[in-house]
């Protein structure tokens, strides 16, 4: 049998050695034996679908996430990040009485407040959260309903002085009272209007002020913001109103708005020309909200108004060239005043400065 072996494998060799062709088969045969084998490695080697689907997987790119948005609590308006919505927020009380004109910053202010401070004279209550206007002012005195507006802001309180109920009200430990009388160096006196309508103040003083005292943040819930998203189209419409007139107190201090649908604010005039920030030019809200609330004249430190701004009433809302009718509502002192409509659920408000204006209830708006 051995010599049988050695027979075949001597003429195995014979053969290769003499015959090309089956030289080229035999290697082409080791070939496939090596290539078979490193595929059938691969193969154990390489872990399946538990389904037992061996088509590979594809990797599928994670979507990009949609960049994070912060809006002001004061104005609805796209801010750059969490901290500038958490900025101190403050108000100032600034005069509007014919010598106090035209008055400094107001265009600025996210929020603007307006009633009749004594005698049928308005007062401004301007809240900033963020703008440094480098004059605010003529700044002036303060009265307790501009205190319960200003509350729920969590705002610190720049004034000088006020009405006897108004300092023991913002007097009493519970508020961010800066009163000129006690920060002298926050405010001055300028050189070209004469006393008392010549009290100024700054952004930046008023944010050192606030940084001193340890007032470095407002928390707040502001008023309710019409969803960003939505189109003009898809949110709730109102009546036509872009020429409105309101009734204060007299052709002194009435103001009126014409709307302007290209920049969709309402351009404000007083005694029938533009009402103007000296710096900045004509004041511009986006928003204008008339308030309706009962005012009777009372004693403090004299005869002063004194108005229920704690309570409800009636409300009109003008923005987008449209008007809204609601019911204003404020629970208690630090509540925020809110704007209810007929089906029970509050009216958004555009985002922008918004400027409120309370009426006696006996006095009126108009519009067309």
């Amino acid at each position: 049998m051995l010599t049988k072996i050695k027979n075949h494998a001597s003429y195995l060799a014979r053969l290769l050695k003499d015959n090309k062709g089956v030289r080229l088969f035999v290697i082409a045969i080791a070939l496939i034996i090596i290539v078979g084998s490193g595929l059938l490695v691969l193969l154990l080697t390489t872990k399946q679908p538990e389904n037992g689907n061996t088509t590979a997987a594809v990797a599928v790119p994670k979507p990009t996430p949609a960049p994070v948005k912060y809006y002001s609590p004061l104005t609805g308006l796209e801010i750059t990040d969490q901290s500038a919505a958490n900025a101190p927020v403050t108000a100032v009380m600034i005069e509007n009485s014919p010598d106090a004109r035209p008055q400094s910053g107001v265009k600025a202010a996210g929020v603007v407040f307006e009633a009749i401070a004594e005698g049928g004279i308005t007062r401004f209550a301007a809240l900033y959260q963020g703008a440094k206007p480098a004059l605010i002012g003529p700044v002036r005195s303060v009265r307790p309903y501009y205190i319960s507006w200003i509350a729920p802001f969590d705002a610190s309180i720049a004034h000088v002085g006020g009405s006897a109920n108004a300092l023991t009200e913002v007097r009493n430990g519970q508020y961010r009272d800066i009163d000129q009388f006690f920060n002298a160096s926050t405010y001055w006196r300028s050189t070209d209007r004469y006393a008392p309508h010549n009290v100024y103040t700054s952004g930046e003083k008023l944010d050192a002020l606030n940084q001193a005292k340890g007032y470095a943040s407002s928390s707040f819930t502001g008023f309710s913001r019409v969803d960003p998203s939505l189109t003009d189209a898809s949110k709730p419409q109102g009546a036509a109103a872009t020429s409105i007139n309101v009734s204060i107190s007299g052709y002194y201090y009435d103001p009126s708005y014409t709307y302007d649908a290209a920049t969709k604010t309402y351009p404000r005039s007083l005694q029938g020309a533009p009402q103007l920030d000296r710096e900045a030019g004509q004041f511009t809200p986006n928003v204008v909200v008339v308030l309706k609330v009962p005012t009777v004249q009372g004693f403090e430190d004299g005869y002063r108004e004194q108005m229920t701004v704690i309570g409800s009433g009636t409300a009109y809302i003008f923005q987008r060239g449209q008007v809204f009718e609601a019911t204003w509502t404020k629970a208690s002192q630090r509540d925020q005043l809110k704007f209810m409509g007929a089906d029970g659920k509050e009216v958004p408000l555009e985002r922008g400065q918004t400027w409120i204006t309370a009426i006696p209830t006996e006095k009126s708006v108009q519009w067309k």
